[in-house]
């Protein structure tokens, strides 16, 4: 199976999830699922089909896309089955992070101007 996402890579969301991730969720198949749910969160989100533009957009945009997509897709792995982890505490701590990388990109993608802005790079 290969990756199926557009804005980020399996490796990439495996390597935000850490060592204590759920063995189920933590593959290829259920990442791209998940990955999908991401990208289509922040399209609507953003009331912009960054999916169809990707190709065309410069390296910076797609690393804010990759960001906010990562960070979605490894909070639904790690929120799949956090029993693995030390202790609740960190798992939650993980998803703070993740969530808190997650909004800040959404904001940028969200602002008209920096729309404007990314689209005419």
């Amino acid at each position: 199976m290969a990756d199926t996402g557009i804005f980020a890579t399996t490796a990439e969301v495996q390597r935000k999830v850490g060592a204590n991730a759920s063995s189920t969720a933590n593959v290829e198949a259920y990442i791209n699922d998940f990955m999908t749910q991401a990208e289509s969160a922040i399209n609507v989100a953003t009331r912009y089909n960054w999916s169809d533009a990707y190709s065309g957009l410069n390296v910076d945009v797609k690393g804010i896309l990759k960001e906010a997509a990562s960070n979605l897709a490894a909070m639904y792995v790690i929120q799949f089955d956090m029993s693995g982890f030390t202790s609740r505490y960190e798992a939650e701590t993980m998803l703070d992070v993740l969530n808190s990388g997650f909004l800040r990109a959404l904001s940028i993608l969200r602002d008209i101007k920096q729309q404007d802005f990314m689209n005419g790079a």
